[in-house]
C-alpha cells in the first residue's frame, strides 16, 4: 500500500502557485499534468456548458475537451488567488475568476497527483 500524499502548507502552496500560473498562461498540458489520467472533475458549469445533469467529467481527455472549449470562449480568462484552504487529504483553492469567487478542491492520491476536483461558485458574483 502507498503512503499517503502528504497535503502540508509547502505542498499546498507549491500546487496553488503551479496552478495558477498554468491556467494563467492558458497551458492546458502544464494544468492537466497536475491530475490522473481517470481524475473526476465536478461543476455547475459543465451542466450549463455541455448540458449534462450529472455536472461531471471522468478522465483527462473529457475534462481537456470542456477546458479547452472555455479557453476558446474567454481568451482573457485569469484567475486571481484569495487563499489556499488545507484540509487532511485535500486542499481548496480559494479564487477570483470571470465569474467571481470560486472554491475549488482537490483530492490527491498517495503520488500527489488530484484524482478528483469539484468546483464550486458564489451565488452573489
Amino acid at each position: 500500500m502507498n503512503a499517503p500524499c502528504v497535503i502540508d502548507d509547502a505542498f499546498a502552496r507549491r500546487f496553488a502557485a503551479e496552478w495558477m500560473a498554468a491556467w494563467n498562461a492558458h497551458d492546458l498540458d502544464r494544468v492537466l499534468a497536475h491530475y490522473r489520467d481517470d481524475f473526476s472533475f465536478r461543476s455547475p458549469m459543465i451542466t450549463i456548458v455541455t448540458g449534462d445533469p450529472s455536472g461531471q467529467l471522468q478522465g483527462k481527455a473529457a475534462v481537456r475537451a470542456y477546458w479547452a472549449a472555455a479557453l476558446q470562449r474567454l481568451p482573457q480568462l485569469r484567475f486571481e488567488l484569495c487563499d489556499v484552504l488545507l484540509g487532511a487529504d485535500c486542499l481548496t483553492l480559494y479564487y477570483r475568476g470571470h465569474r467571481g469567487l470560486v472554491a475549488e478542491t482537490f483530492f490527491f492520491d498517495a503520488n500527489g497527483r488530484v484524482a478528483s476536483a469539484a468546483a464550486a461558485y458564489s451565488l452573489d458574483s
